[in-house]
């Protein structure tokens, strides 16, 4: 620990736990663990950016699969290349859409891997029994395609029914080979994040945490926002949210609100008619319809002028939420959030965009121009502000506090899918771990050094769901404290195993 404090970048810092990870598994998880809030950002976001962007500079050794469209007709036969007869966890990425930073192809790799240190660390899956994956289908991005130390195939990406092709062909090869597998969609396009989806989520046990995880840890940070002013969890029917962001993290985020209102008693037109969209082009309206996706059209309005800024839209609606999903950093501005606190006692400010550089505010910006008003979280880490001698807290609305608990709770139960009613579980069971001496500091989220036990309860909850939706596969304890410790017996926990056994 003594050498890694000494290094300076965070980049450098990445890198030398990587090199851990190879040398000593056992100890890189064990460091990880108890360093969670410190090590969290340098294994994944906002580290892990700098990470894929810098990919084929950095590249030491292979670490997971790589599948590509010259292996359509082998990938049956490439899965038994992987040593391990027992995974429990997928991550998959195609590198269409890196975090902010648009298409990177094989240099999305970081992703995968960092993100299943996430699942070992926090949702105590075995590292054994998991899996990082990239496809490659090429890039459109031209710098890559330039560059000699790009690691992929440097040819345009493939569309269409060949694209389909190579992910089919993937996803039956690897269920052939390991039925129970949990295949977690990463970074996916938004044309294709979506699709892929629902073409899958009832066949397979799968789902994308750019849609279902970022929508779930929002609608938690919502739900503890509504505690912190002392109202109830109902009372988000009574919300008006503005979103600015229209792909799939944005509608991800507003289908999970929704789908929440819809469960506090909301029909589902009432519940539509409190939200509002906004992309770059301005909010979405009925003139757009044929170059909107279907999931858009839903959250189309009629009742106001279409194409309006997002600070006209903040004007007439008075939004009580504030959503940012549009990887476009600083359009959150001053004037737009001076004039939703104008209306609302505590603005709920959430700017969602990662990694930090294309946040669409800071919150040192959110506190100062709502005079320390807001409730405030962000998708990548922010340090605590200081204003006037008072101390503001932030709060990080990581996917890490849902998917691992998500993960665990899919793999002990042995699902047979993942159902929107364990991501809805899973919100309300991670507002439920807020502190009440957080609320009172202004966190939305529990500190990140609780994230072992709040994984452990989300698992239980998707247990209990897989147990009443009976999709469950394997018998599980129907008494709440015995179904309890066994999640907890079923969690990773490092240690050195002995080499010679005793008598």
């Amino acid at each position: 620990m003594v050498r890694y404090r000494g290094i300076e970048s965070d980049l450098d810092k990445h890198l030398f736990l990587g090199a851990l990870m190879d040398r000593n598994e056992t100890l890189f998880y064990r460091i990880l663990m108890e360093n969670i809030k410190d090590m969290a950002p340098i294994v994944y976001t906002p580290t892990v950016g700098q990470a894929c962007i810098k990919f084929g500079q950095i590249y030491r050794r292979p670490r997971g699969m790589y599948f590509s469209r010259e292996d359509i007709g082998q990938m049956t036969t490439m899965v038994y290349n992987w040593d391990s007869d027992d995974v429990d966890v997928i991550v998959v990425t195609d590198g269409s859409r890196i975090l902010g930073l648009g298409d990177l192809g094989v240099h999305g790799m970081a992703i995968p891997i960092g993100k299943l240190a996430l699942y070992v660390s926090a949702g105590g899956i075995h590292p054994r029994k998991v899996l990082p994956v990239t496809i490659d289908v090429g890039t459109n991005n031209p710098k890559l395609l330039n560059d000699s130390l790009y690691l992929g195939l440097a040819d345009r990406r493939l569309e269409g029914a060949e694209y389909a092709r190579v992910i089919d062909e993937f996803m039956y090869a690897v269920y052939q080979r390991w039925p129970d597998v949990l295949v977690q969609f990463e970074d996916f396009s938004n044309n294709n994040a979506l699709p892929l989806l629902n073409k899958y989520r009832d066949r397979f046990l799968c789902f994308n945490d750019d849609i279902q995880g970022t929508g779930s840890v929002a609608l938690a940070g919502v739900l503890s926002s509504l505690k912190a002013q002392g109202l109830k969890a109902h009372d988000i029917v009574n919300q008006r949210i503005v979103c600015l962001g229209a792909g799939s993290a944005g509608l991800g985020v507003v289908n999970s609100i929704y789908q929440g209102m819809i469960l506090e008693g909301m029909t589902h037109e009432e519940a539509k008619n409190n939200f509002w969209l906004v992309d770059h082009e301005g909010l979405l309206g009925t003139k757009r319809l044929e170059s909107l996706s279907s999931q858009q059209k839903q959250f189309c309005r009629e009742d106001i002028d279409e194409n309006l800024s997002l600070l006209e839209v903040v004007k007439r609606v008075k939004p009580t939420i504030l959503l940012g999903l549009s990887g476009a950093a600083r359009t959150f501005t001053q004037d737009v959030v001076q004039e939703m606190a104008k209306h609302v006692e505590r603005p709920i400010i959430f700017p969602m965009s990662n990694p930090t550089s294309l946040a669409e505010c800071t919150a040192k910006e959110a506190f100062e121009w709502t005079n320390g008003k807001c409730l405030f979280a962000s998708g990548s880490p922010f340090d605590p502000v200081q204003i006037n001698g008072k101390t503001f807290y932030t709060s990080q609305g990581n996917n890490m506090y849902i998917f691992p608990g998500i993960g665990l709770g899919a793999v002990v139960s042995k699902a047979t899918k993942i159902t929107d009613s364990m991501f809805y579980a899973a919100s309300q069971t991670l507002a439920t771990t807020v502190s009440e001496e957080e609320l009172a500091r202004g966190q939305v989220y529990p500190d990140i050094t609780q994230i072992r036990e709040v994984s452990k309860r989300i698992a239980v909850e998707v247990c209990k769901i897989a147990i009443k939706e009976k999709l469950a596969r394997v018998e599980l304890p129907d008494n709440l404290e015995d179904l309890q410790d066994f999640v907890e017996q079923s969690m990773y926990t490092p240690y050195y195993a002995p080499l010679v056994t005793t008598v």
